[in-house]
């Protein structure tokens, strides 16, 4: 694995929820792998994930995606995010991509997908995303 500007840093309550790992990253692509555990109790009474849930994790892909990229430099507080579901996720390890499509002085624009471990995508999203230094976003 790669050294990121992750080395250093201390996950947040809610990606430890999710199980959140960095699995792999191209930084000066603005690529990033993650990991999630989609837990038992994440599903809704049909036995799968809520997509409430699946969109925190491609939210928690897509802004890391731009951490990576700037080497830790900025956060990312989102402005707007468009999920697509496209099929129903089973509890089990998950797995999110995020690309950065466009950085911009102010604002980020990012693209993700969530995964099943078999590789069946199971949601997409875009987002645009406010750019904030480090030291000001993270306490």
């Amino acid at each position: 694995m790669i050294a990121t500007a992750f080395d250093h840093f201390t996950a947040p309550p809610s990606s430890k929820l999710l199980g959140w790992h960095l699995l792999d990253a191209r930084p000066e692509d603005g690529w990033i792998r993650i990991g999630f555990d989609g837990k038992r109790d994440f599903c809704n009474p049909a036995g799968f994930i809520q997509g409430g849930i699946l969109s925190a994790m491609l939210d928690d892909t897509m802004g890391p995606a731009v951490f990576v990229m700037t080497d830790g430099k900025l956060y990312t507080a989102t402005i707007t995010m468009t999920v697509n579901f496209l099929a129903p996720a089973k509890p089990g390890k998950l797995i999110g991509e995020a690309n950065v499509t466009q950085l911009g002085k102010t604002i980020a624009f990012v693209e993700g997908k969530l995964m099943a471990e078999d590789g069946t995508v199971l949601a997409t999203a875009t987002t645009s995303a406010r750019l904030v230094e480090t030291a000001k976003a993270v306490r």
